[in-house]
């Protein structure tokens, strides 16, 4: 089977074909007016290179930030709510809970840039009951359809449907529904009971909003990006993309529920992490991907991502109460602007020069200086990037930085330099030790998985000064998003909220609610054309203990429920929260809050390929040597580094830092007082001594 991934960052466009053990893996620049341009043009290319048919691409995986930059840009559509009377202003009030507890400056965001602005939410009369989802109030359908027909009138978009307690009969919102498929029906409609069928109102609101608010440029650039594809000859390819949970989805179930795409291209970097990592010695990771915007950083002990609470999946300061792998992201990446604050001091980030114009160095017009720019002048990298078709210009990143920094600080172009590096690596650092320690993980049990266009830059300093003694580097860390997206299987989830005590189990209705979901996951696989031996389903059960406000994910035993599996779930639940939190209650009644059920369609496993044996003597990949300047012990000095060229590095070779690796899609950094060995699978592993 011939695939084909797709990362769209920030700055590049990575892409990796596979067919068996055959990789190739190519580079490009991001068209950020038109990502679909990039994607296009870099499978184009990357079919010439490896000689494939269009017609013969089977699959194209495709992991986007479209979605998510919607929502940090604010450039979502025009949104209309649609609610019980008496909940208009829900999306405002929120938690009552300020992002800083005492600052009264803060920018909330909920409030300074709603998603649904007050003007489009709409209310009428309606009311269903907890706990049995009993019709209090019938809906008002004269109502409805008025205030539909005024959000035509005023220019909507979307229109998310929120009704109370719809997760417990949705049957008023799916009235709703027909009124708007009659009066206006190219809107683009969210349910709360289909998006966010979970209790916490105010979440499950905001969720539904968000997936209204990107719902029409993003279902309109998948079917453009599915048309481009079939008129270009890829008459084959089924388009599958990347959701928050870790998972793939089609193209049509994707637009459905773009809100599960708001963290796909870093959970793809998480899945092509454990991937490769199964090929080392190691089972416990940290994740350091760092692009040309910003580095996303995940724990990952016994190659098992976490997944964020689900009160704590946010994005741009909106929740989003969506299953997303536990990814921490700062503003850290090649492109990242340093620069002097108003108070004088010495910043890197957030704030990115992006693709276009880019560092100086890239001589498209950019006039800040940026880590690439840093990385220029200190010899780290070369002056031809991705394998020669981006030429660099040294002497614009020496000027820009002395324009800018050096000068005010009174300093050299390099001390400069080292001191943006130094500021990267140190947020990064603090980021790692934030997403490690304050769970009870010590950083030094870990290999630091290094990954993305500049990971192998700065891995070697982030890990000594965590006290990581090994760093991975895989074969293609500058596409490693693009090698998760095509070792992933596709994914599903489907979720009821159940509320249900151990002390008090209905175990009936557990297995209806169950059997209800898994059908939904089956029918869901169906639709994508799944072979039933393909598939597979998992159980999960959310619990907390009675007068908890968070719940942990417990899995659930497949076969007939019984009292015994209620038992079961107890059993890990205290076992779970024991491993997260040093403390179990046994004495304590547990709730299961909410039940769900992941529905996955095995994909065909991705196959490792192995490089040729040599000796440990690297020299028949030598290709020249540079001066490299490093701050070694408070002391900068200058390092005569011998530059290689990985793709002909063999199994077994080892290369004694100072020293660079060059490849198309990355440069390797092994610093001084540092050994790099190749196995089998083309891994560099770096120890650090």
């Amino acid at each position: 089977m011939k695939r084909i991934g797709v990362d769209v960052g920030g700055t590049f466009t990575d892409l990796i074909y596979v067919d068996g053990d055959t990789f190739a893996v190519y580079k490009t620049s991001t068209t950020p007016h038109d990502p679909s341009e990039g994607v296009m043009e870099g499978i184009n290319q990357l079919c010439s290179i490896v000689g494939a048919e269009r017609e013969q691409i089977d699959e194209v995986f495709h992991g986007t930030t479209i979605a998510t930059n919607m929502v940090l840009e604010r450039k979502g559509a025009r949104v209309g709510l649609l609610t019980t009377e008496g909940f208009r202003d829900l999306l405002h009030i929120a938690r009552h809970k300020r992002p800083y507890n005492f600052s009264i400056m803060q920018d909330i965001p909920w409030q300074s840039n709603p998603v649904v602005l007050r003007r489009d939410r709409h209310v009428v009369k309606e009311r269903v009951t907890a706990p049995n989802g009993e019709v209090l109030t019938p809906l008002d359908k004269e109502a409805a359809r008025q205030a539909v027909r005024k959000m035509r009138a005023d220019g909507v978009e979307a229109i998310a449907v929120c009704f109370l307690f719809s997760f417990l009969n949705p049957t008023h919102e799916e009235e709703v529904l027909d009124i708007i498929k009659e009066e206006f029906p190219e809107a683009y409609v969210s349910l709360r009971s289909v998006v966010s069928p979970q209790f916490r109102e105010y979440e499950s609101f905001t969720t539904t909003s968000l997936n209204s608010y990107v719902g029409p440029k993003t279902a309109s650039y998948i079917e453009n990006l599915e048309k481009m594809l079939k008129n270009s000859g890829y008459s084959s390819a089924t388009l599958h993309l990347m959701q928050s949970g870790g998972g793939v989805a089609t193209g049509k179930a994707a637009a459905a529920k773009p809100v599960h795409l708001l963290m796909s291209g870093p959970a793809a970097g998480v899945q092509g992490a454990i991937w490769a990592s199964k090929l080392t010695d190691h089972s416990h990771i940290i994740s350091l991907d760092i692009g040309g915007t910003s580095a996303d950083i995940a724990v990952i002990p016994n190659l098992k991502p976490g997944m964020r609470h689900l009160l704590d999946t946010q994005v741009g300061g909106y929740s989003a109460m969506v299953p997303m792998i536990d990814i921490a992201t700062i503003g850290a990446g090649g492109g990242s602007v340093a620069y002097m604050d108003d108070g004088g001091f010495f910043r890197v980030g957030p704030r990115s020069a992006g693709a276009v114009p880019g560092p100086a160095c890239y001589n498209r017009g950019g006039m800040e200086p940026t880590v690439t720019d840093a990385n220029i002048v200190l010899g780290r990298l070369g002056t031809e990037l991705l394998g020669g078709r981006m030429t660099i210009r040294p002497d614009l990143s020496r000027q820009v930085i002395e324009d800018k920094l050096a000068v005010r600080l009174g300093q050299s172009v390099e001390e400069s330099s080292l001191g943006i590096i130094e500021i990267m690596n140190t947020n990064m650092i603090q980021a790692i030790e934030k997403e490690s320690i304050r769970r009870g993980l010590d950083p030094r049990d870990f290999a630091l998985f290094a990954c993305g266009g500049a990971g192998a830059l700065h891995a070697c300093s982030v890990a000594r000064e965590l006290g990581i003694r090994q760093v991975i580097v895989p074969a293609s860390p500058g596409a490693l998003c693009a090698v998760g997206l095509v070792a992933t299987d596709l994914l599903y989830d489907f979720s009821k909220t159940e509320m249900q005590l151990s002390t008090k189990p209905d175990i009936a209705r557990l297995a209806k609610d169950f059997a209800l979901l898994e059908q939904e996951a089956k029918t869901r696989l169906q639709e994508d054309k799944v072979k039933e031996e393909q598939m597979s389903l998992q159980r999960i059960a959310e619990c907390r203990y009675l007068g908890q406000g968070y719940e942990l994910r417990v899995p659930v035993e497949q076969g007939e429920i019984t009292e015994q599996t209620f038992q079961a779930i107890t059993t890990v639940f205290h076992r779970t929260h024991l491993e997260f939190f040093g403390k179990d209650y046994q004495d304590t009644p547990v709730e299961i809050v909410n039940i769900r059920v992941e529905g996955i369609g095995e994909m065909p496993k991705l196959e490792a390929a192995t490089i040729p044996a040599g000796s440990e003597d690297p020299s028949e990949a030598y290709k020249y040597s540079r001066d490299i300047i490093f701050k070694l012990d408070g002391k900068i000095d200058t390092y005569s580094s011998k530059v290689y060229d990985r793709s002909k590095l063999k199994a077994g070779h080892q290369i004694q830092g100072p020293a660079i690796i060059d490849q198309m899609d990355t440069t390797l950094l092994v610093e001084p007082n540092c050994v790099a060995t190749v196995n089998p699978y083309g891994i560099i592993l770096i120890t650090i001594q």
